[in-house]
This record gives structure tokens, C-alpha cells and sequence, in this order.
């Protein structure tokens, strides 16, 4: 009984092991399942792209735009030549009658050359004939021609002389200037430098109480006074961490006191 009780407890077992290793084997045959990846996208993780998207908000900083006008004059070429030794390019606003001077009209050329934008600022700069006898549209024109003709740029953007407001308050003007394609710029600081002959450092006082935002569109004129602390007032605002920009037609955005989103 004992050889045959051992031998049914060895076949027991030999099921047993049999079954054992069927198991096993077929575990091991089961694939194996891939750790939870973090999401991406064009192979950056979306947190790090986030935060390089953050940085690249904060690199735009602050930005200014210098503005100048009632050029072409005497003093352009010295403005230009400040402008070039800071590597910086600004945006002018010419007045048709100073345009049609032969002898000046070499530096707006240069103007454009060296990468500044030369805007129109009307071919009187008269207040009657501009808003009251709604000459404003065919000067501009006029004066955007002018420039044409000297550089053989197609500009668009104009300021208005004493700014877009009261003039520009009638509706039906503004409409004309919108069919005509022409947008507006006026400022937002005025450093009332014309009237500052003889006083150049309040020119630099009033645009730095004036400056208060991150991005500011100064107005200034060609005038000697001005062009005494132009270097002064491009160091104010390296100081403040500003950079300096010129207007950019594919990239317009709207600055008019009339707060007409259409110029």
C-alpha cells in the first residue's frame, strides 16, 4: 500500500508543478503596460511652455516711441545722426510745405534709408483749412504723395496738426479719412518743446513726470531746444528699461484721441 499511496502522491504532485508552470508561462507572456507619460505638445511639456510663454510676455518690456514733427528742416540731418549713433529708429511726421524744399529733401530720404518711418502732418498745418473747410483728407493725400514722390515709399499713417481732438470731432471727416485709408496717430506725452526755446531741460522734465506707462508715444518737434537733449532723453529711458520702436504699418494699432478704432 505504501508504493502505491507514493506513487499516486508523486503523480498528485507532478500535476501540480505542471499546472504551476502553465501559469507562470503565461504571465510572462502578458504585455507590459506603458507608465502615464506627462502631457506635450511640439515636444516641450506643457508646464515648461507655459513658463516660456511667461518669459516671452515679460521680454516685450516696456516700449517708446520717439516721434517727430514738422520736418523736413535745418536740424533733421543732426536729429538723424543722434538717432544713428543710439541705433535707434523713430517715426516723423513731414509737413508738405517743408517737403516741397529741394534742399531738404535729401534728408528724408536718408530717413528712410536708415530705417525711420516718415508719416504726413498736412501741407499748411492751418486749423481753418484742415477741420473747419474739411481740407484735412486731400492734404493729407497730398502730403503722403510728396513723400512718395522723394522716397518712393507708400506711407499711410498721418498725425493730425493740434492733435485729432476737437478736430477731428465730426463724424462724416473722419469717415473720409477711413475711405481714404489713411490712419491717425496722435501722442501719449506731449513734451511741448516748441514752446520751450531757451528752456531745453524742461523739455526733459515734462516728458519724464509724463512717463507712466509701459508703452508711451512721445511728441516732440524738430526743434533746436530738443535736438540740445535728445541724447538727454534717449537715456531716460534706457534707464527705465524702455525699448525704442518705429511704427509699423503691418502692425498698427490705434492712438487717437477720439478713440475711433477704424484710424
Amino acid at each position: 500500500m505504501d508504493g502505491v499511496g507514493s506513487r499516486k502522491r508523486a503523480k498528485r504532485w507532478g500535476f501540480i508543478l505542471a499546472a504551476a508552470g502553465l501559469l507562470f508561462f503565461g504571465l510572462s507572456e502578458l504585455p507590459v503596460l506603458p507608465e502615464k507619460e506627462v502631457p506635450k505638445s511640439d515636444g516641450v511639456p506643457v508646464a515648461a511652455k507655459a513658463s516660456a510663454a511667461a518669459a516671452d510676455d515679460r521680454q516685450k518690456g516696456k516700449v517708446v516711441y520717439l516721434t517727430f514733427d514738422d520736418g523736413p528742416s535745418e536740424w533733421t540731418g543732426e536729429f538723424l545722426d543722434v538717432l544713428k549713433q543710439n541705433n535707434i529708429k523713430a517715426t516723423f511726421f513731414m509737413q508738405g510745405s517743408n517737403l516741397k524744399h529741394a534742399n531738404l529733401q535729401d534728408h528724408v530720404k536718408r530717413a528712410v534709408r536708415e530705417g525711420h518711418y516718415v508719416g504726413a502732418h498736412s501741407m499748411t498745418h492751418q486749423y481753418k483749412k484742415l477741420y473747419e473747410e474739411k481740407r484735412f483728407v486731400p492734404e493729407m493725400k497730398q502730403t503722403l504723395s510728396l513723400i512718395h514722390q522723394i522716397t518712393g515709399e507708400n506711407p499711410h499713417l498721418v498725425r493730425p496738426p493740434y492733435g485729432s481732438a476737437p478736430g477731428l470731432n465730426d463724424k462724416r471727416l473722419r469717415d473720409q479719412i477711413v475711405q481714404a485709408g489713411i490712419k491717425v496717430w496722435d501722442w501719449t506725452i506731449d513734451s511741448n518743446d516748441w514752446k520751450l526755446k531757451g528752456h531745453p531741460s524742461e523739455i526733459v522734465d515734462n516728458i519724464k513726470k509724463q512717463t507712466k506707462a509701459d508703452l508711451e508715444v512721445v511728441l516732440m518737434h524738430e526743434k533746436p531746444q530738443t535736438l540740445q537733449v535728445l541724447q538727454e532723453i534717449i537715456d531716460f529711458y534706457k534707464q527705465k528699461g524702455y525699448k525704442f520702436a518705429v511704427y509699423d504699418e503691418t502692425k498698427h494699432f490705434h492712438l487717437n484721441f477720439m478713440k475711433d478704432h477704424r484710424l
